[in-house]
């Protein structure tokens, strides 16, 4: 079990190939790439990536939801095939770096009687990702995400009935901005969680890298241990919630401290 850091985090500071060549050097272990646009969806751009990584292990791959992702669970054939071909793009990427996982936040829920609480149906269309996942030796993993497809715990319960290849990315940012408490999410998600991400809060709402708030990273990590899970912790903030990059290196430290302790 590693932690690292995700591209997002210098998303607007960087681009991907600069970020990813940097992240070891500042004390990371692992990451997820975080694919910005469609021109990044290329074997090419992936081989860029490979070399910048150097011996970086790249943990899990991640893309844009609305640049393709709402449309592969679309009933019209010609928009699901384009954004297959974009799906694709992206898992060659990922297999090329050697990543196994790939965190999915799945439709994102922008319109009205959008059937997203169709189980059976987002459930086999989820199932089917999986299996044209597996080409490339990637899982899938839904996240929680408060706008998008797995808006709460119950729904991440009821989908794996129909998606029993799906794995879990627990996100705790997106859990305080949904309302729930991140333990639900975990409770619903339990073993087949494969990557964390990780994130702070302060007083006074405003997210912050791990160590800089008040969010309780021994308890978090108590009941993860709990659940038997092995997989990667990843850290994921936004540009502007922390300052320079040595930040992170602090914010690692701290993570991997209290990772020796409890795990």
């Amino acid at each position: 079990m590693d932690i690292g850091v995700s591209t997002a985090t210098f998303f607007l500071r960087r681009y991907n190939e600069d970020s990813i060549s940097i992240i070891k050097g500042l004390g990371g272990q692992t990451c997820e790439v975080f694919l910005e646009c469609p021109s990044e969806y290329t074997e090419e751009y992936g081989r860029l990536l490979n070399e910048r990584k150097g011996d970086l292990k790249v943990h899990s791959i991640h893309a844009v939801t609305m640049n393709y992702e709402t449309e592969l669970f679309n009933s019209f054939d010609r928009a699901y095939n384009d954004a297959l071909k974009s799906f694709a793009g992206v898992l060659s990427i990922g297999k090329i770096l050697g990543a196994h996982f790939y965190t999915m936040h799945g439709r994102a829920r922008i319109k009205k009687g959008g059937n997203y609480d169709d189980y059976v149906k987002n459930g086999k269309r989820l199932e089917e990702l999986c299996d044209f996942a597996r080409n490339y030796d990637i899982q899938i993993c839904l996240e929680n995400v408060a706008w998008a497809l797995c808006n709460r715990p119950e729904f991440y319960s009821e989908i794996v009935k129909f998606a029993p290849s799906i794995g879990a990315t627990l996100d705790v940012k997106q859990a305080r901005i949904s309302g729930y408490d991140y333990i639900e999410y975990l409770t619903a998600m339990g073993e087949r969680i494969r990557t964390v991400h990780l994130s702070d809060v302060d007083s006074n709402g405003k997210i912050r890298l791990p160590g800089k708030g008040n969010f309780n990273f021994k308890e978090l990590f108590s009941r993860l241990k709990d659940v038997g899970f092995n997989g990667d912790m990843i850290v994921e903030v936004y540009k502007d919630d922390y300052g320079n990059e040595a930040e992170i290196t602090q914010s690692l430290e701290f993570l991997n401290e209290l990772k020796y302790k409890i795990f």
